[in-house]
């Protein structure tokens, strides 16, 4: 075509870096390999320069950024805002736009009303591109000449945002030579997407590759909005080694109201129910794509990190860069357990590993050059400007921040160890101070301290569950049946964090209550310490979440009787004294009634943290002992007025304990998310046995398998079911009777918690059960 201004992929090799930036270049270097590119073009860095240059902005953009002070932080936002401004209000120069319009319609001729995305690519190569990270947006489902000239220009404009401008001045760029490139790329309207790494990324096996996948585009895996398939391929043997299916319960999608955009959906109410469980890629399917993915690697001859689409039958490779951190990885995971240090800090681990070297301190814009090859780069929270620092640094440590931060996100890609959210790590660590960082406990010591060979459990552990939890992870059947696990004291779950489970089913908040806060909430209230209570639950909460996220944590509010409340510091002046607590003020009616309302609206806080400010959505909530339909509105309404209201990733689950949830789940189940059975107070109450009585016991009155009680949890099953929603079970029994389990399972229960001491069995004895009754169907069917 003998255009100026446009290259089409065809054209294009990775040396063509300062013609069309780091991303037009690897897409037109894997097209020329044959590999599997959706097709496009470049509008190159030339006509970005040709456009400033002829209509005179080079030249005014010049004199603006002449004039900023780039550490006034109001006049860079105010500055670069107007040049951004000027570059959008400009007509793209006819000869520029003629040849855009003409590649445009070149790559639609068979489709007029193709729709591509059109993203920016940085043009110098000692630039890192992670500067314009968060700054320069892909815009998806751009169709017809006039959108796409607008969104080249878009691109043109954000070259300049504060953050990218600030970065090249404090780096030492001539902002006249830094040009950008728009790449014009046909959209894939993913029906199945997703990444992959041609190297197993959580044990350094080359042999291995590990592909993620879901349903729609591939934001929702991007953006951390579902968990996503993930396969285990042997690369040599072209074999699936394992699979895990979880539940991808949204997609996003092409916007079918709008002629671009995109919007984020159900998956259950776009694709069907049944898609939210199912497989993404058949075994067959997994299988073709590794082949692609090989065939990239091979050309680059270096693991890569890989961006794929599937459409209409045919799988399209997006994007593809190196993978570089191998070796730190490998390094970290050998790290173990301190033999003495003093701890300075402690926060949430959000990348493993373990690393020694001198603070630096960032501040500000200016202080990223400073971090340097095997320092600990220590900032109140990163920002894309900070990825070529956060590339040299040793550690990184962050005073904000939760698991899916920017911080978290971007250092376990680099495979540096982080830790985030530890408050005030900018305070107590000095610059220049040397410390130990331990990203898998989420602790920096100070001075550097020595590991042993391998982790030792505490003094009085008991090791046992540890091993096995070792075994059974590597080992344990896949169950349709999801097997969670209780638990009571956060710190416990350092110990367990290995066994076969699929989550938390209880977490007791009641120890967190004892342990960690030692008073009434209501004491604290009334002598000004609510915040404290705030912080020491949503502190506890957050160890179990972070350290087995995604995997959900249902978190139980406070189950204590008024003779266990008062037992807390205050409590005697705030409890009344009960004949019957075990039946008495407990649970929903504690939450709503004016005497307790605010501590209930402090445990909502505690919650609304976690999820919010440590970012761990992972956190469900379960109100116990509920005995009618409008205490649990009543609860509800101040859940809302706290910030907790149900939704995709946020469930709410009440406990099944007293028989009015059985008799009334009709009415129940349009409020609520799941049911949890206690089955120690129901069966406590179906059969009127105090579960406290060692005589009935004895006598064997107290009983999970009597059938009065096997009835009723038959008939709440059957119920929630019609109503589409979930049942577990989180009392003693199945930890107890393998009979009762078995029971459970054939009843179709959805999810069974046990106590950690039994998870392993009992997920083989799942998977038994379940094998079992597909066997009689089988045998039935003949």
């Amino acid at each position: 075509m003998g255009l100026r201004f446009i290259k089409f992929f065809t054209e294009l090799n990775k040396g063509d870096v300062s013609l069309v930036g780091g991303k037009g270049a690897n897409l037109g270097e894997m097209t020329g390999a044959g590999i599997l590119v959706p097709p496009g073009f470049c509008v190159t860095a030339q006509a970005y320069r040709y456009f400033v240059e002829t209509t005179g902005l080079a030249a005014q953009i010049k004199k603006i950024i002449s004039d900023t002070d780039v550490n006034n932080l109001e006049q860079l936002l105010g500055n670069t805002a107007r040049i951004r401004e000027m570059i959008c209000s400009i007509p793209v120069p006819a000869e520029i736009a003629t040849e855009v319009i003409e590649a445009y319609r070149k790559l639609a001729e068979n489709d007029p009303a193709l729709k591509v995305a059109v993203r920016s690519s940085a043009t110098a190569e000692d630039l890192p591109e992670a500067s314009f990270a968060g700054q320069q947006d892909t815009y998806l489902n751009v169709v017809g000449d006039e959108q796409v000239l607008e969104y080249v220009r878009r691109c043109w404009a954000s070259l300049w945002t504060a953050r990218a401008t600030a970065y090249r001045q404090a780096q030492g760029f001539d902002h006249d030579t830094v040009y950008l490139s728009a790449v014009v790329q046909k959209m894939i309207q993913s029906e199945r997407s997703g990444v992959a790494f041609t190297v197993n990324p959580i044990t350094g096996d080359r042999r291995e590759m590990l592909i993620n996948a879901s349903w729609g585009l591939g934001e929702t895996i991007v953006g951390g909005k579902v968990t996503p398939d993930e396969y285990t391929v042997d690369k040599t043997a072209r074999r699936l080694n394992g699979k895990i299916i979880t539940a991808k319960n949204v997609l996003i999608v092409a916007d079918p109201n709008s002629t671009s955009g995109t919007i984020e959906t159900e998956v259950a109410r776009f694709l069907g129910p049944e898609f939210v469980e199912r497989q993404c890629l058949s075994d067959d399917e997994i299988l073709t794509l590794s082949e692609q993915l090989i065939k990239v690697e091979e050309h680059y001859g270096f693991p890569q990190d890989i961006e794929w689409g599937y459409e209409n039958g045919t799988f399209y490779i997006l994007q593809s860069r190196p993978i570089t951190t191998l070796g730190k990885e490998e390094a970290g995971a050998k790290m173990s357990k301190a033999t003495s240090a003093d701890v300075l800090i402690r926060g949430m681990g959000a990348a493993p590993g373990t690393a020694v070297g001198k603070v630096i301190l960032v501040k500000n814009f200016d202080d990223v050059v400073r971090v340097k090859e095997g320092t600990v780069l220590v900032t109140v929270m990163t920002n894309p400007d900070m990825v070529p620092a956060m590339k040299r640094a040793a550690a990184i440590v962050t005073d904000e921040g939760g698991r899916t931060c920017h911080a978290a996100i971007v250092s376990r890609e680099l495979g540096v160890p982080c830790i985030v959210g530890a408050k005030n790590a900018t305070v107590i660590l000095a610059e220049g101070m040397e410390v130990t960082v331990d990203a898998s406990r989420g602790v920096v010591y100070q001075g550097r301290v020595t590991f042993g060979d391998t982790p030792q459990p505490a003094a009085g552990a008991d090791a046992g569950p540890l091993v096995q939890g070792a075994l059974w992870r590597e080992f344990a059947p896949v169950t349709g049946t999801k097997l969670y696990m209780n638990l009571g004291e956060p710190e416990a779950i350092a110990r367990y964090r290995d066994l076969p489970f699929d989550g938390i089913g209880l977490m007791r908040t009641e120890f967190i209550f004892t342990d960690h806060v030692g008073a009434h909430p209501m004491y604290l209230i009334r002598t000004g310490q609510q915040d404290t209570f705030v912080e020491r639950l949503s502190e506890g909460i957050a160890t179990v979440a972070q350290t087995i996220y995604p995997r959900p944590v249902v978190v139980r509010f406070s189950d204590f009787r008024t003779n266990e409340f008062r037992g807390l510091k205050g409590g005697e002046d705030v409890e009344p004294v009960e004949n019957n607590p075990m039946i008495g003020w407990r649970g929903v009616s504690r939450y709503i009634s004016p005497e307790y309302e605010a501590g209930f609206r402090l445990e909502c806080r505690a919650m609304v943290k976690v999820r919010k400010e440590y970012q761990l959505t992972n956190v469900w909530a379960m109100l116990p002992f509920v005995r009618t339909t409008w205490e649990v509105r009543r609860a509800l309404d101040i859940m809302a007025m706290e910030g907790l209201s149900s939704n995709l990733d946020f469930k709410v689950w009440i406990m099944a304990e007293v028989p009015s949830v059985i008799f009334m789940a009709d009415e129940f189940s349009p409020l609520i998310d799941g049911f949890s059975i206690g089955s120690n107070d129901l069966t406590q109450l179906v059969l009127g046995a105090d579960r406290d009585s060692g005589i009935l016991d004895a006598m064997g009155y107290f009983d999970e398998r009597n059938p009065a009680v096997t009835r009723a949890i038959a008939q709440l099953i059957k119920t929630a079911h019609r109503h589409g929603k979930t049942v577990s079970i989180c009392g003693q029994g199945p930890s107890v009777y393998p009979d009762f389990t078995e029971f459970l399972v054939r009843t179709g229960i959805d999810s069974i918690s046990v106590n950690p001491d039994t998870v392993a069995n009992t997920r083989r004895l799942v998977a038994s059960v379940e094998q079992k009754v597909m066997l009689e169907a089988l045998r039935e069917r003949k």
